[in-house]
């Protein structure tokens, strides 16, 4: 994982911005940039600071402003700067207008940490590949936007990911399997690989294990108790 994306919280509930804040500062790689409670003050950290954030967390329900409105200002003066939608707000319209705003996520509260920190790192995976490649070929695209269509389309039409599993991540997961070979690899080891906490890797590997693309193994060592392995098998998509 990239270290340090700075992360803006628009919130005007400081209850809710504080624990936003804490939900950042959980996260590797991820601190808080700062917290403005309204559209003017967005509007100054971004104007007035010398670098600046990454992530916007942004609440559709500000005081001064809509914060469609301030999504659209961010895009047009700072479209290097990526959004995620953080609102009570569930109208269709708002959601439509927000997608057509380039939000990268959209998190209907109360957010719950699984959720949120699923977009990080989804959002840290993105970033990985556009940072790490100078061109892209269909296969790259695909990953990078999640889509079910090409060449990785040799899933059956009705293929959906449970809850909490992100097909890039997975992707990323399947390929550090590989190269593991017959040795396979621990959830401790895979976490810090793709530098998530042992138990999101262990949501994945298990993922895995139920669809048969990876087996488990008990490796006993001298002391201590045997650690668990997966070893990478037959794969997913076919």
């Amino acid at each position: 994982m990239r270290e340090n994306y700075k992360v803006l919280i628009v919130e005007d509930d400081f209850r809710v911005a504080d624990i936003n804040r804490q939900f950042v500062e959980k996260m590797q790689g991820f601190t808080a940039f700062g917290i403005a409670k309204t559209g003017e003050e967005t509007m100054e950290q971004l104007n007035n600071s010398q670098t600046l954030p990454d992530l916007i967390l942004l609440d559709v329900y500000i005081p001064d402003v809509e914060g469609l409105e301030l999504l659209w200002t961010i895009r047009n003066h700072y479209h290097e700067v990526d959004v995620i939608m953080m609102t009570a707000a569930k109208e269709v319209s708002i959601i439509e207008e927000s997608m057509r705003g380039g939000a990268f996520d959209y998190i209907v509260k109360p957010v719950e940490f699984e959720r949120f920190a699923w977009t990080l790192e989804r959002y840290d995976r993105q970033r990985q590949l556009l940072n790490d490649k100078e061109e892209m070929d269909q296969a790259d695209i695909d990953r990078l936007i999640g889509s079910a269509d090409g060449k990785q389309a040799t899933k059956p039409s009705n293929y959906e990911l449970p809850k909490g599993i992100d097909e890039i991540t997975l992707n990323n997961i399947e390929d550090i399997l590989k190269k593991t070979k017959d040795q396979g690899i621990t959830a401790a080891t895979l976490g810090e690989k793709i530098g998530a906490s042992r138990s999101t890797a262990r949501r994945y590997l298990e993922y895995l294990v139920s669809i048969n693309a990876v087996k488990t193994e008990l490796k006993y060592g001298d002391v201590g108790r045997p650690e668990r392995r997966y070893i990478f098998g037959k794969t997913h998509l076919g």
